[in-house]
């Protein structure tokens, strides 16, 4: 299946769309109303809070604190249940410790 026949992700404002990028050496979390084309929340290893918490920026442990800090961030905003979009990036490694650190903290997808 190509990419123009796989269906499009969209989120709205009660379940918005979390996308993310992975590099080699970063990984970027933003959450999404596709509605308004606006970004609620976004979190990546660049911030200084994260950095703090991890040694390297381009494991798995950083990722997995991405996740939790998006996710609780998510939840300050009443934010329950998201629509997780991975792009074209297979769901293992790095981008499946994100998602194991989202739903740590108790959000659902």
């Amino acid at each position: 299946m190509g990419k123009r026949d796989k269906k499009k992700i969209k989120g709205n404002r009660d379940k918005p769309r979390l996308a993310v990028y992975r590099s080699n050496k970063h990984i970027y979390a933003q959450v999404i109303d596709d509605l308004s084309s606006k970004t609620i929340i976004s979190c990546s290893t660049l911030e200084v809070e994260v950095k703090a918490k991890c040694e390297k920026t381009s494991n798995k442990e950083a990722s997995k604190i991405v996740g939790e800090t998006i996710g609780k961030r998510l939840l300050n905003v009443n934010i329950q249940e998201i629509i997780f979009d991975r792009g074209q990036k297979r769901y293992h490694g790095r981008i499946k410790e994100l998602a194991e650190g989202i739903r740590s903290v108790g959000l659902r997808f």
